[in-house]
């Protein structure tokens, strides 16, 4: 009897650490503590210039609205983050320095690789 109780615990935790595991790599978990809040889109009444940069160290919901939160928070920018291609597409009513958008992202926990042309 203790053995079937055992088995039936085992497979429990088994389900529950797989169904975990299939969302995380998703996208959709909340492995970084993400749960179902999204970051608000920013619109701006203009858009003078965009720019995209390659962002590593993204991996769920929780990291796409840390990125956005962090550039949506500059005067003048709004960001699209796009994370299975680890992009972050900037969009400006006015230029903005690539060092200032940099560290607004980095500041935020992640690393930027490059800005694409």
């Amino acid at each position: 009897m203790s053995n079937f109780i055992i088995a039936v615990v085992l497979i429990a935790i088994l389900f529950f650490a797989i169904r975990s595991s299939v969302k995380h790599f998703r996208g959709e978990g909340s492995c970084c503590g993400g749960g179902t809040y999204k970051a608000r889109k920013k619109k701006l009444n203009k858009v003078a210039d965009k720019k995209i940069f390659v962002v590593e160290g993204m991996s769920c919901q929780h990291c796409v609205n840390r990125v956005m939160e962090a550039v949506n928070s500059m005067e003048g920018a709004s960001a699209v983050v796009k994370l299975k291609k680890g992009l972050v597409e900037v969009s400006m009513d006015h230029p903005i320095d690539d060092e200032r958008i940099k560290n607004a992202i980095e500041k935020a926990g992640y690393q930027v690789r490059e800005r694409k042309a």
